[in-house]
C-alpha cells in the first residue's frame, strides 16, 4: 500500500527519483554535468575525422601565392625574352637598318652605329679609298621586302646575323651582318655593326659620260676626283649601301644601254660592273648628216686628189681643165663602239667625176666622166662639252 501511494505521488511523464539514501552516479565533465550544449561545444573544439586544422588551411594559400608568384614571373620572363628580341637584340638592331632602308630613309640609314666608313677604313678594307658617296642618298635606293631573319649565331664579342630578303621585287638575297655591343642603355644593350654594311660598285661606262642607276642621272666629271679631265675609260667607284639592287643604264641623245642589275649582297664587298653603250639612232643620223657634208665639201674641190678626202682620181697626163666632182652615191653610214669613243666601220661610195686629160705625146684630149668607187672609215671622239669630232680617211690610212 504505501509503495502505490509513492508511485501515485509521481506526476505523469517525470523520471523516477533515485531510491532514498541512493547517491547518483557523478558524470565526467562534459557529459551529463555540463548539460547537452557544454557537450556539443566540447566536441567541436576537437578536430574530428575530415576535418583539417587551421594550420592546413594557411598552407594551402601560402602554396597558391608561391605558385601564382612563380607562375608570373615565369610569364615575365618568357615576355622579357620576347621583348628582348624583338627590340633589344643584335636581330632587332639589323632588321632596323634594313627598315629604313626599305622605307627609303637612307640619311637615317647612315647613321645607325657602325654604317659609316672613312678612307682609311675603306683602304684597309682593299676598296678604292676615292669611292663616291653619291649614291648613299634616298633617290638611289631601291624596294627591299620580304626581310628575314634567317639565323643569329655568336662567337666571341660578335654575332653573326643572316637575313633572306628580296630585291628589287625580283630578285632574292641572303646577308650576313657582324655585329658587337657598344655599350648599354639603362638596362638594355645598344649594338653597332662590327663590319660596315657598306659596299663598292666599281662601274666603268663605255660609250658614255653620263649614266643612271636607279633612274638618279650621274656624271663621271661629278664623280672622280679628277674632275672634268677623267677620262672616258676611267672606273667611277660609288659606295652603296648592302643589302640593295642597282639598276646602271644609259639613255643619252648619243648612246643608250639597257638596264644592268647589280645586287649588293655583302659588306665591304668590292663589284665590278662594265656597261658597253650602242648609239642611238639619232646619234647615228647625225654622224651620217656630218659625213654627207664632209663629203660634199671633198667634192667642191678641183683637184684630181682632193685633199683629206678617202676618193681622187690618178692620170699620167696633165688636165686640160680642172675636174669637177659630185657624190654619186652617199656612203651608208654605221657607228660600233671603239674604246671610249665609237668609230665607222668600213664603207663603200661612189664619187663622179668629169675631166679633160691632154696627152703629153700628141696633145690630144680625152674626156672623162665616170664613177669613182672608193671606201672609208672613221673614228668619231666625243668632247667634254658633248659635241663629237668625226675624222674620216681611207681604210689603212
Amino acid at each position: 500500500m504505501e509503495k502505490a501511494a509513492l508511485d501515485a505521488s509521481t506526476p505523469p511523464g517525470a523520471s523516477s527519483a533515485a531510491p532514498a539514501g541512493t547517491i547518483p552516479p557523478v558524470r565526467e565533465a562534459g557529459e551529463g554535468a555540463l548539460g547537452g550544449d557544454a557537450t556539443a561545444t566540447a566536441q567541436a573544439s576537437r578536430p574530428g575525422p575530415g576535418i583539417p586544422p587551421r594550420r592546413t588551411h594557411l598552407a594551402r594559400d601560402l602554396t597558391a601565392i608561391v605558385v601564382t608568384v612563380v607562375v608570373l614571373l615565369a610569364a615575365l620572363g618568357t615576355g622579357g625574352f620576347f621583348l628582348y628580341r624583338a627590340l633589344y637584340s643584335p636581330s632587332a638592331f639589323v632588321q632596323h637598318y634594313l627598315s629604313l632602308l626599305s622605307t627609303g630613309h637612307a640619311a637615317d640609314a647612315l647613321h645607325v652605329p657602325g654604317v659609316a666608313i672613312d678612307r682609311s677604313q675603306l683602304e684597309a678594307a682593299g676598296l678604292p679609298k676615292n669611292s663616291s658617296e653619291a649614291l648613299l642618298r634616298r633617290s638611289a635606293l631601291s624596294a627591299l621586302t620580304d626581310v628575314r631573319v634567317e639565323s643569329e649565331t655568336t662567337a666571341g664579342d660578335v654575332t653573326q646575323v643572316t637575313v633572306s630578303y628580296l630585291a628589287g621585287q625580283r630578285y632574292p638575297g641572303t646577308t650576313t651582318f657582324s655585329v658587337e655591343q657598344s655599350g648599354w642603355a639603362g638596362f638594355v644593350p645598344t649594338w653597332r655593326f662590327a663590319r660596315s654594311p657598306l659596299a663598292v660598285i666599281d662601274l666603268t661606262v663605255h660609250g658614255s659620260m653620263s649614266f643612271q642607276v636607279n633612274n638618279f642621272r650621274l656624271d663621271k666629271r661629278q664623280l672622280a676626283l679628277a674632275g672634268s679631265s677623267v677620262q672616258a675609260a676611267d672606273a667611277v667607284p660609288m659606295l652603296v649601301f648592302s643589302p640593295g639592287l642597282y639598276s646602271v643604264r644609259v639613255d643619252t641623245t648619243i648612246s643608250y644601254s639597257a638596264g644592268v642589275a647589280v645586287l649588293s649582297d655583302a659588306p665591304l664587298k668590292n663589284v665590278p660592273v662594265q656597261v658597253q653603250t650602242t648609239p642611238t639612232d639619232k646619234f647615228v643620223a647625225v654622224v651620217q648628216d656630218r659625213v654627207d657634208d664632209f663629203l660634199d665639201q671633198c667634192a667642191t674641190q678641183q683637184v684630181l686628189q682632193p685633199t683629206g678626202c678617202p676618193f681622187g682620181y690618178v692620170v699620167d697626163n696633165r688636165i686640160a681643165e680642172p675636174p669637177q666632182w659630185s657624190i654619186e652615191k652617199t656612203p651608208k653610214v654605221s657607228v660600233v663602239p671603239d674604246g671610249e669613243g665609237w668609230a665607222i666601220p668600213e664603207t663603200k661610195g661612189d664619187a663622179h667625176i668629169v675631166v679633160d686629160i691632154q696627152s703629153i705625146y700628141d696633145g690630144s684630149i680625152t674626156h672623162i666622166d665616170e664613177d669613182v668607187p672608193f671606201a672609208m672609215v672613221g673614228t668619231i671622239d666625243i668632247g667634254a662639252n658633248g659635241a663629237a669630232s668625226i675624222r674620216v680617211s681611207e681604210p689603212g690610212g
